[in-house]
């Protein structure tokens, strides 16, 4: 059956090639930090069931003494110049957003028919990982669909791959850390102590303060863990089930939806959620990486008071 261990194969050997080449890369002062950052982060993709606990747990800790000690840098990979770029797109136009276009058609495809095939009555494909096999099947296709129609090297891809990786650095890490400091949080029994700590400095018969504390900690939380869905069962398990909605008989539905609204308007807020805020001033290559941070925050801050209000005003309609 084909589960998650071939996706990380194939994520295993990309950033694996993405370390070699990095190694090869003379004109970078800080080919050797590149080259063994992403090698290290290939060993968690090929052999991070074997590493087990204590060896992934160094092996995180190595990633972050190479990008905290700034041995990161931008390579000079042998990628399209400029001005053959726009040669190119003034030649090919809208048939270079082809390949891209056949990525999310292949993943819907692929997560509705997928977990129906079988062999020898057994399933072809783990049906709980159909969407994430059908993305990597996609990728494939899609990268070589773009080698046949555009007729570039056969190292484009890889070569692109990693001047996309020296532009994000570190922060292409944070998702799968922060997930992993999610369900860290989650045996540790964070939410619990949360809700304790809630209940003994929100007033007993404050139905606001309960919202409030709700919505902010949703906000406050996720700016910590930069990610609202990590955020989400923390905070719900030890604010607003014992409170919000046990003690003052919120709406779950409403209580809920709102919450993980207050949850997002935290993710504008932080630079731990770096695929949004992080990563397009990197692409951008913009001169402060935190502009994106600092344009979204007014209208976060002026959401999140909008939330405490208007779960305060539709949760308790009964």
């Amino acid at each position: 059956m084909i589960g998650l261990p071939l996706v990380y194969l194939l994520a295993g050997l990309m950033f694996a090639a993405f370390a070699g080449l990095s190694a090869a890369d003379r004109e970078n002062r800080k080919r050797f930090g590149n080259a063994a950052f992403w090698g290290l982060f290939a060993v968690s993709f090929l052999a991070g069931d074997r590493l087990g606990d204590l060896g992934n747990g160094i092996l995180a800790l190595a990633l972050a003494l190479i990008a905290g000690t700034g041995q990161l840098g931008v390579g000079a990979p042998r990628t399209t110049p400029s001005e053959e770029r726009e040669t190119l797109a003034a030649i090919h136009g809208a048939r270079l957003f082809v390949p891209a276009l056949v990525i999310p058609v292949l993943v819907l495809v692929g997560s509705l028919t997928l977990k129906r095939l079988s062999l020898h009555g057994a399933p072809l494909v783990d049906p709980k990982q159909a969407t994430l096999i059908a993305l990597a099947f996609a990728a494939l296709v899609a990268a070589i669909l773009a080698q046949l129609m555009f007729r570039q090297p056969a190292t484009a891809p890889l070569q692109e791959g990693r001047r996309l990786m020296d532009l994000v650095g570190w922060a292409a890490l944070l998702p799968q850390m922060l997930a992993a400091l999610g369900a860290v949080f989650a045996v540790a029994g964070v939410g619990k102590t949360i809700g304790e700590i809630a209940a003994q400095i929100t007033p007993v018969d404050s139905r606001f303060a309960a919202v409030a504390a709700y919505c902010l900690g949703m906000a406050i939380f996720t700016v910590l863990m930069g990610n609202a869905f990590a955020a989400f069962p923390v905070m719900t398990g030890g604010i607003a089930l014992p409170l919000v909605i046990g003690r003052f008989g919120g709406d779950p539905a409403v209580v809920c939806a709102i919450g993980m609204l207050s949850g997002f308007c935290g993710t504008l807020l932080t630079p731990l959620a770096a695929n949004f805020n992080l990563v397009p001033a990197a692409l951008l290559q913009l001169k402060d990486r935190y502009a994106v941070i600092r344009a979204q925050a007014p209208t976060a801050l002026l959401m999140l008071i909008v939330n405490v209000v208007l779960m305060n005003a539709l949760a308790f309609h009964r």
